[in-house]
């Protein structure tokens, strides 16, 4: 619940493994309630990572490809 390398890592997995955004802050709720107020700068970071993620997914399902 509070490493930010082991959160990252997870996160990541779980987002390749198809969990969806409504589950993984389903997860994050329970976190809160076993670890406390002490794990929020953590799940705040998950938060921020998991957005990276969907960010950088999304831009590059976007982005074009120069094979020229």
């Amino acid at each position: 619940l509070r490493c930010d390398d082991c959160i990252s890592y997870h996160v990541a997995q779980c987002k390749d493994a198809g969990v969806n955004r409504d589950e993984f802050f389903e997860v994050f709720s329970v976190g809160l309630v076993v670890g406390g107020s002490i794990v929020i700068p953590h799940l705040r970071r998950a938060g921020d990572f998991l957005d990276q993620l969907e960010g950088a997914g999304a831009h590059a399902a976007a982005a074009p490809h120069d094979h020229g």
